[in-house]
């Protein structure tokens, strides 16, 4: 069994089975037809359950033989040009190249002596994306592992920094769109989901500050706590980003830790024609980033920034047989300090990559463009009279809704609008998504793929009202 591990003497067949694996992928990247084959969950379950975990095949070319049937085959491929689905973003081949690097070699980011300079890249990169957003000299941050992750760690250090012993007292302001993981962290954080204040959003998906104004006095008056606000630079739905600098505004006036959820805006950093948009990010307390989103990047890359490091000490534990108080005296660098995970990946090396190879501004043209395209978007639906479209994106998303021209009730809408996702999704053709607006049911196209072409939203676009038209006209004669 010796002969798997990974050393000096097994580096040859590392090389080939690496190898073989690679290009299997890559066949499949060349040869995919369509984002996804269509397969159910009751098709492919029998192959897995099938397989026998207990008798190993002892073979990597057989182990890759059998991984075609059970994934590789029925994988959904974010790189296809009509997966238009959720924020997942094709990745750019110099990351890639750093994921493989940083698996084999295996380093883990919580302490100076498991990483050595990987914990230095890392603190690079963290400045490198402070100096971006504007958050000073004393700002500092941390990898993690996604944005509910960044959300809830920032959402820790506003309760410790509001330093107010009756937890009952705290309330969070965030907007009706802001994304789940706010509530999901007040409830982690023991504050309990109803101290979260959802502040009213304006006809294009932006927090009205006046509301919030209003709702952060009430909240003085009532004697409560007001621990922080919320911004979001890129809600999920709509790809909306904030008033910034109003929010920073009142923050400051009533007292309140100031954070942004930019996950999906953060690509803006890298933009040289967008950048203005993230206006008012820089007077933030802390800021979450996607690098796995916007950036190009493949899961995980995130990060939660703040504007004074000495924040993170709440974050902050000792253990004598990992990062003893004495290492602090010796200056060693140990990002645990930061952290709330103790054994973490170097995930920080693919951005490196990607910045030594395509640079800032490569990254920055690639989300250009792809909100560029959400603009021409948007115009092919605002002159469709098939479909409605709720606002015009800020960012790359465009949420619709396939409306007939006969007469229907908005629940038979609802279900023909279901329904022709449900069934592109069966055919394999594209992947779109879904979500509410008012509570009628709506689609939506999440563009991250450069590759896309408004050729391909009307293909999709006449494909949905395909299924929409033919589910209708059968449900109506059966009425």
């Amino acid at each position: 069994m010796r002969s798997h591990l990974l050393n000096d003497t097994t580096a040859e067949s590392y090389r080939r089975s690496v190898t073989e694996g690679v290009e299997r992928v890559a066949r499949k990247l060349a040869t995919a037809r369509g984002p996804f084959t269509g397969i159910t969950p009751a098709e492919l379950a029998p192959v897995v359950d099938a397989v026998d975990l207990d008798r190993p095949l002892g073979d990597p070319s057989a182990a890759l033989d059998e991984l075609e049937s059970v994934y590789l085959r029925d994988a959904v491929y974010f790189h296809h040009p009509r997966y238009l689905g959720h924020l997942n973003c094709p990745v750019v081949i110099p990351a890639v190249l750093g994921e493989a690097v940083l698996s084999a070699v295996n380093s883990s980011l919580d302490t100076w002596d498991q990483s050595a300079g990987g914990t230095l890249i890392e603190r690079k990169l963290i400045d490198w994306t402070t100096g971006r957003i504007g958050l000073g000299p004393l700002a500092d941050g941390v990898f993690t592992s996604g944005g509910t992750q960044s959300n809830l760690q920032a959402l820790l250090l506003a309760r410790e920094e509001a330093g107010c012993t009756d937890l009952s007292k705290l309330r969070i302001f965030s907007s009706e769109c802001s994304h789940f993981s706010v509530q999901k962290s007040a409830q982690l954080l023991g504050l309990g989901r109803e101290a979260v204040v959802a502040v009213p959003v304006d006809r294009n998906k932006r927090m009205q500050s006046v509301v919030l104004a209003a709702e952060l006095e009430a909240c003085r008056a009532e004697g409560l706590v007001p621990m922080a606000i919320v911004a979001t630079a890129g809600t999920t739905d709509f790809g909306s980003i904030d008033p910034l600098p109003e929010i920073a505004a009142l923050a400051a006036e009533y007292g309140a830790w100031m954070h942004v959820d930019a996950a999906y805006g953060c690509g803006l950093l890298a933009s040289r024609t967008r950048r203005h948009l993230l206006d008012g990010i820089e007077h933030a307390d802390s800021v979450t980033v996607d690098y796995h989103k916007s950036f190009f990047q493949p899961v995980s890359s995130s990060a939660v920034l703040v504007r004074d490091g000495a924040t993170l000490r709440h974050a902050t534990y000792h253990a004598d047989y990992l990062n003893p108080r004495r290492t602090l005296a010796e200056q060693i660098p140990n990002q645990v300090d930061k952290s709330l995970q103790t054994t973490r990946r170097f995930d920080a090396l693919k951005l490196w990559m990607t910045l030594r190879v395509m640079g800032a501004d490569g990254v920055g043209e690639l989300f250009d463009e792809v909100c560029d395209l959400a603009r021409e978007g948007h115009a092919l639906l605002a002159a469709d009279p098939r479909y409605d479209v709720v606002v015009e994106p800020q960012l790359s998303t465009l949420v619709y809704r396939y409306v007939p021209g006969a007469d229907a009730s908005p629940e038979d809408v609802d279900r023909a609008n279901l329904h022709a996702r449900k069934a592109l999704f069966a055919s394999g053709e594209a992947v779109v998504a879904g979500t509410k607006v008012d509570g009628r049911q709506y689609l939506k196209f999440t563009l991250l793929n450069p590759e896309t072409s408004a050729a391909d939203i009307a293909a999709v676009l006449d494909l949905i009202a395909g299924h929409a038209e033919q589910y209708l006209g059968e449900n109506l004669v059966h009425a």
